[in-house]
């Protein structure tokens, strides 16, 4: 037990404070989150991923979860690759006042985020934007399909869900470790900087996503727009439009449903299937 730096048995404690104040839902979690540069993540699978990254800083715990031998071993591992990590040992009572899942072993960590800022100089590669995507769940899930089909970089425009909420976190199941973030971009900033062509989906357009092969064998940026309104004027101007093809019964596919068709046909296309 001497890896325990921290046994906290109040409910006042500053750290719970805090982490209180950074799981708030909408835009208190998220001035939170961005002024102190901290997110909490909570579950066994996501601390797995982020095993051995420094910048997973304190992981919270109680005594009645270190008999999980999955939780011990992530907390060994993890205390030998970063030695600097804080370890805080919780009284049981305490953990239903920070933990927003009931059933979920008492295991949860705080990771530092890294503001990534745009410079000048032009995004290169492939990209994603995401174009006020409100639902944290469409977010996160649409993060882990760009992780799968190696889209690296991550624009999103204001208005997006915040790429560092619990429940984005979740849906992306540990896919922000490997993803570079641009956020709260204005419509001019994504039409400047990103060099590849945008391709944004929209129901009335001339190019099906199955008649531009060719189109994807280079870098390109998918456009993936808000849940109710789809793409904005500004972006949708700017970009070739691309439709994917459904039966005309139905008004419109999911926007995380539309970005794993596109994504893999993007690997499709480019014979990466095998890779």
């Amino acid at each position: 037990m001497d890896k325990f730096k921290t046994s906290i048995s109040s409910k006042e404690n500053s750290l719970l404070k805090r982490i209180r104040q950074l799981q708030q839902a909408g835009s208190k979690g998220q001035t939170a989150r961005q002024e102190h540069q901290i997110a909490v993540m909570e579950s066994i699978h996501l601390l797995q991923v982020w095993q051995g990254d420094p910048r997973l800083q304190s992981i919270l715990t109680t005594p009645s979860a270190l008999a999980n031998g999955e939780i011990e071993a992530i907390i060994d591992a993890h205390c030998e690759q970063c030695p600097e990590v804080e370890i805080q040992l919780l009284d049981e009572s305490l953990w239903p006042s920070i933990s927003e899942l009931e059933h979920a072993p008492q295991m949860m960590g705080l990771v530092r985020l890294e503001l990534v800022k745009n410079t000048s100089k032009n995004l290169l590669g492939d990209i994603i934007v995401l174009d006020a995507i409100q639902d944290a769940g469409n977010v996160g899930t649409i993060l882990r399909t760009a992780l799968a089909c190696h889209f690296n970089q991550i624009v999103c425009t204001v208005g997006t869900a915040h790429i560092w909420s619990p429940k984005v976190l979740r849906a992306a199941m540990g896919a922000h470790r490997y993803l570079t973030f641009y956020e709260a971009q204005s419509i001019d900033d994504v039409t400047s900087t990103i060099e590849a062509p945008l391709l944004a989906t929209t129901m009335n357009a001339d190019h099906s996503l199955y008649s531009i092969q060719a189109l994807l064998q280079k870098p390109v940026a998918w456009v993936f727009g808000n849940e109710g309104q789809g793409v904005s004027p500004g972006l949708l101007g700017q970009a070739t439009r691309i439709r994917v093809p459904q039966n005309p019964q139905l008004e419109s596919l999911n926007v995380a449903s539309t970005a794993a068709v596109c994504l893999y046909e993007t690997l499709r296309a480019r014979g990466q299937f095998n890779s």
